[in-house]
């Protein structure tokens, strides 16, 4: 029965429904959508057996420096894999994309080499075919692939006679023995798996080499506490035994999910807490809307009491009104969640993991119905508590309505207000730093000149010596072809794009360290192999000495150039032209330092300039095969893809392709803050029209109670003037306090914005400052269309009335 009536109430006022809903909707849709971009990154268990037992494992120093690019060396592992009890199963792997022709042409596929226990640390097996086996595992047998399955749905039509067919890669036809499970694609979406150190040309790994990811599962009943502190102790003892490249280095364990969500949980939190702000707006709104309309509804009320019901009585047929608004608004909720979890998972970084898990599934579906029934008793038990307290003498007058202008439920209204006010200031001020941080990470100065230039990276298949030299021989003659191509204006090749970190290493300046102490701790530079031309074509200056060019050829003295950043800080106060600098990425050989260029921000805009060297590809063939070809264009960049992708074929038809352009490259590095920013940005604004409405409806609500004390005063002689001041002090004494207590509260708010601020301080004083002006402004257009109309009322109409 009270649902029934409460459904009647509410069908009676659609001028009150619709608008609850419509604002609880909002704020219930808003929050679904985020919780299912949250569930599924963070909270859902990940798709493995056991899978809190998986730890990575990564190289830590104990003391200064740092690390760049990948964390583990071979050597360091495999006295890890030898030593430690701890682990059920433990494996290295290094993977990215490379040449594969599953059919007549050559594309990009994301490979993995990966050491024997692989897949046993993932306990999975594989839905087709086999594993590796150990003869398959061994250096140089190199012919065996476990393909995805999804590589094995797109290129070979989920046949099962796909065993045992062949991809070639790497110069050969390797033999495809198994295929994995829906799902099962790490790291990265890989496309193949292959063992390491079998099919591709062979490297000498180097402990100062940090070349591979490593990860491993726990023994049943070893806590990560207990593992970390066998590895420490295992690091020490290595740390004995090679002085030349250990000291300062130890391990570090981290659960698996903790490592793949990285600083993105910290980010997807906090719009997760930003949007239960707007939420709670929403929820001070409707609880605005029915202390007014209980205001309203006192003689109905009051003859419900007269009639026999019961204090408790009238408090549930009011929650069940509000229930029903809260259930309408969830389903409207749930609806808009759909579309805004599409947006979400459409307008998120790629960085963020996970993402295509992101759906409404029971644990949403459960979180919007408890977020409805919470939201029902947030915005109804106040305004049902105080609208069932009614004398019923009073109550049953004609005109007592109107009589109720303060009392407990004017400053329940009030302080519902300033709260909306308040947490419309946090969410603002964060969204004004994040904004403010943004435009300066934009502004940076890059180092280079990112605009009309094209990136077009390329693999040449090569695993020896010989195909090495012609993958070299391939990019000169590639380069000299796309030079000459009208609207070109520079080209050149780069392992390592700006923004791109594929390997870093210690250097040491005119000789190497007496006794043979190759200690990297604070030494550490970033390596690039670029071809000639590629300074000019990325628009980075030379500062002194001269570039590469074709005479820095593999018979000729070894050449290298530096950064600024690097010079300075090896060689403070002199010249580093001519000087020898060495490196373990040529096997310690000594390269002359022949100029020196401008530094680059290449860990993306955020960072600081990193000590760089450059070093010619025609020098070091051996990790020449797969670089990316820059081009200088005279027009819109986009209009060279066909023209380079017509030469590249001319040239071999065994050679991939793709393309993109700088900025779009440095979008992708501004890709998490862009994402913060804008929803940050976007919950604000929801959160400052609620407010607009939340002080509009208050004011309204109180001119339209007022209206006789308004025209008595103005018959006594208050002017227009007067009427209109006494409502704008009343709407700016609400908002002045909302303001002073949000400020408060951004502030503290602010700190945990630290570490996501590019050159502002939480406490920036020019976005509190305008926080407050705009709310400030926000308070007088709220409160402008109330206070004119008060101004405007008619004495004599007024006092009729009574």
């Amino acid at each position: 029965m009270d649902i029934k009536v409460a459904l009647r109430s509410l069908l009676k006022n659609p001028g009150f429904t619709v608008p609850g809903v419509l604002i609880m909707a909002l704020g219930i849709g808003a929050n679904t959508a985020m919780f299912s971009v949250v569930n599924a990154v963070l909270l859902r268990p990940l798709p493995y057996r056991n899978a809190d037992r998986i730890v990575t494992l990564s190289t830590r120093w104990t003391s200064g420096g740092g690390t760049l690019g990948r964390q583990v060396s071979a050597p360091d592992f495999q006295d890890w894999h030898d030593q430690s009890m701890a682990f059920e199963a433990i494996a290295y792997y290094a993977g990215g994309e490379t040449s594969a022709m599953p059919g007549a042409a050559a594309e990009y596929a994301r490979a993995t080499r990966v050491t024997p226990e692989f897949f046993r640390v993932f306990d999975v097996q594989p839905a087709l075919g086999r594993l590796f086996s150990s003869d398959e595992m061994k250096p140089g047998s190199g012919g065996a692939a476990v393909v995805s399955e999804s590589y094995w749905k797109n290129h070979f039509g989920g046949n099962q006679a796909v065993l045992p067919k062949t991809v070639r890669m790497f110069e050969r036809s390797v033999t495809i023995v198994g295929v994995m499970p829906a799902g099962f694609s790490f790291p990265d979406k890989t496309d193949i798996w292959f063992p390491a150190n079998t099919i591709t040309h062979e490297t000498v790994e180097y402990r100062s080499g940090l070349n591979y990811l490593a990860i491993g599962r726990l023994k049943p009943g070893v806590t990560l506490e207990q593992a970390q502190t066998q590895m420490t102790s295992i690091a020490a003892r290595l740390e004995k035994q090679y002085p030349t490249t250990n000291e300062n280095r130890s391990v570090a364990l981290t659960r698996l999910r903790d490592d793949m969500v990285g600083d993105v949980r910290v980010t997807l939190y906090l719009l997760l807490g930003a949007v239960g702000l707007v939420l709670l707006i929403a929820c001070a709104n409707v609880a605005t809307l029915l202390l007014a309309r209980g205001t309203g509804r006192r003689r109905e009320i009051a003859i419900r009491a007269a009639l026999g019901a019961g204090h408790g009585r009238i408090v549930w047929q009011l929650i069940a009104e509000s229930f029903l608004l809260a259930v309408a608004a969830g389903s409207a909720g749930l609806l808009l969640a759909v579309w805004g979890r599409a947006a979400l998972v459409a307008f998120a970084p790629a960085n963020v993991p996970r993402l295509v898990e992101t759906g409404i599934d029971g644990w949403v579906l459960a979180f919007t119905l408890v977020v409805s029934l919470t939201t029902s008793v947030l915005f109804g038990l106040a305004p049902a508590l105080q609208a069932s307290r009614v004398d019923l003498n009073e109550a049953l007058k004609q005109g007592a309505t109107r009589a109720v202008v303060g009392g407990r439920a004017g400053r329940m209204r009030n302080a519902l207000v300033v709260a909306e006010v308040a947490m419309s200031v946090v969410l603002l001020a964060g969204a004004g730093l994040l904004i403010k941080s943004f435009v300066a990470l934009q502004n940076v100065t890059l180092g280079f000149r990112p605009e009309n230039v094209l990136v077009m990276q390329t693999t040449v298949p090569a695993m020896n010596a010989a195909s090495l030299r012609r993958a070299n021989q391939f990019f000169h003659d590639l380069l000299a072809d796309v030079s000459v191509l009208p609207g070109v204006r520079a080209a050149g090749a780069t392992m390592s794009p700006p923004g791109h970190i594929e390997s870093s290493t210690g250097y040491w300046i005119d000789r190497l360290p007496a006794g043979g102490k190759l200690d990297i701790t604070g030494r550490e530079a970033v390596v690039s192999i670029l071809a000639p031309g590629t300074f000019t074509a990325l628009g980075i200056p030379l500062r002194r000495g001269r570039d590469f060019n074709d005479g820095d050829r593999p018979d000729a003295p070894l050449a290298a150039i530096v950064n600024d950043t690097l010079a300075r800080r090896a060689l403070p106060g002199q010249d580093p032209l001519g000087r020898i600098i060495y490196c373990p990425y040529d096997s310690f050989k000594p390269m002359t330092i022949v100029g020196v260029v401008g530094d680059v921000r290449q860990g993306g805009p955020a960072s600081a300039p990193m000590p760089e060297c450059f070093m010619p590809y025609q020098q070091h063939q051996y990790n020449g095969n797969t670089l990316s070809v820059v081009v200088r264009t005279a027009m819109d960049p986009n209009a060279m893809v066909e023209e380079m992708r017509r030469v590249v074929r001319q040239r071999s038809p065994e050679v991939p392709v793709k393309f993109t352009t700088m900025q779009a490259a440095l979008s992708e590095n501004v890709a998490t803050p862009r994402f913060r920013t804008v929803l940050l940005g976007i919950f604000a604004g929801l959160a400052v029209a609620l407010a607009i409405a939340g002080v509009y409806g208050v004011m309204a609500y109180a001119v339209g109670q007022r209206t006789n004390e308004i025209g008595l005063r103005m018959a006594l002689g208050a002017s227009p003037g007067d009427v209109l001041r006494l409502v704008m002090r009343q709407a700016f004494g609400l908002a002045g306090a909302g303001l002073l207590i949000g400020l408060v509260g951004a502030v503290a708010a602010a700190r945990l914005l630290t570490s996501m601020l590019f050159e502002v301080k939480p406490a920036d004083p020019v976005t509190f400052a305008g926080v407050a002006a705009l709310l400030g402004l926000v308070a007088l257009a709220a409160s402008y269309v109330p206070a004119r109309r008060a101004a405007r009322v008619d004495p004599l109409a007024a006092l009729r009335q009574e």
